[in-house]
C-alpha cells in the first residue's frame, strides 16, 4: 500500500465526535471501549476504506483475536495491509508494556493462597502460548511465590516428564512446596485424565523428597481448573 492511500485513511477524527475512542476514554474511561476502539487509539488512523476502528477490528480478525495479537511477530502485523512498521511498533510497544505489568512484582512477595493467585502470577503469558508448557512456582515456608521455572514445552504426559527434573529446581532454590501449572492452548482449562495420572506420580514423588506439591492448575483461555479442587483424594 502506497504513502498516498494511507494518507488518504479514514483517521479517529474523522468520526462523530461523541463516538471518538480517545474522547470516549477522557469522558468515560478506558474500560468503557471494547478492542477494536483501544487499538484506533494507537492505530490513529486507517486505511482507504476502513476508519481506525474498522482497522483496529480487521486487525483482530485477521490474528484471531488479542491472543492472536499478542502471539504475532513484527513481521506478521507489517504483512497486513495498512499495517507499517510504525504502526507495528506501537502495538508490540503497547502489548509488552501490559506483559511487564502483569510480571512487576511488589517489594512484598505475593502469597499464594488459591488456585487463582496461581493464574494471575502466570495467565497473562501463558494464555497466548500455541503449545503446552509446564511452569513451577516454587513457594517458601509462607507460601510465598519466590520465582517461576519453565521447564517443559510441547505435548505434557507422564512418559514425556522427567519427574527429578520438575524438583530439581526446588531443590536448588531451596523451596518449601511447589505448584505445577500448565496450559490448554485449546483454551478448555479441564484436566485431562493424562494430566490427572502425571499430577499423582508428582504428588507421590514430593512426599518421598518432603517437598510437598500443593495443587496443579491448568489455565486457558476460558479460566482455570485446580486438580486438588476437582481430585482432593490424590493429596
Amino acid at each position: 500500500m502506497s504513502d498516498s492511500d494511507i494518507k488518504q485513511g479514514y483517521r479517529i477524527k474523522d468520526i462523530e465526535p461523541s463516538q471518538r475512542p480517545r474522547e470516549r476514554l477522557e469522558k468515560e474511561g478506558e474500560a468503557v471501549l471494547n478492542d477494536a476502539e483501544l487499538l484506533a487509539i494507537l492505530l490513529r488512523m486507517g486505511m482507504k476504506g476502513l476508519s481506525a476502528v474498522q482497522m483496529g477490528q480487521h486487525l483482530l480478525y485477521r490474528l484471531g483475536g488479542l491472543e492472536g495479537l499478542q502471539r504475532a511477530t513484527f513481521d506478521e502485523m507489517c504483512a497486513i495491509d495498512g499495517i507499517g512498521p510504525a504502526k507495528a511498533a506501537q502495538i508490540k510497544a503497547a502489548i509488552e508494556l501490559g506483559r511487564r505489568l502483569a510480571r512487576r512484582k511488589p517489594e512484598e512477595r505475593v502469597i499464594i493462597t488459591s488456585p487463582q493467585d496461581v493464574a494471575d502470577q502466570v495467565q497473562y503469558k501463558m494464555v497466548s502460548l500455541e503449545q503446552e508448557e509446564l511452569w513451577v512456582l516454587l513457594l517458601d515456608t509462607r507460601n510465598h511465590h519466590l520465582r517461576t521455572e519453565h521447564l517443559y514445552r510441547g505435548s505434557l504426559n507422564s512418559s514425556s516428564v522427567r519427574i527429578a527434573e520438575i524438583f530439581k529446581a526446588g531443590i536448588r532454590h531451596n523451596a518449601a512446596a511447589l505448584i505445577i501449572v500448565h496450559n490448554h492452548p485449546s483454551g478448555d482449562p479441564s484436566p485431562s485424565p493424562e494430566d490427572v495420572h502425571l499430577t499423582r506420580m508428582l504428588i507421590e514423588a514430593g512426599r518421598m523428597l518432603e517437598l510437598p506439591v500443593l495443587d496443579h492448575v491448568v489455565v486457558g483461555v476460558h479460566g482455570l481448573s485446580s486438580i486438588k479442587a476437582l481430585s482432593p483424594e490424590l493429596w
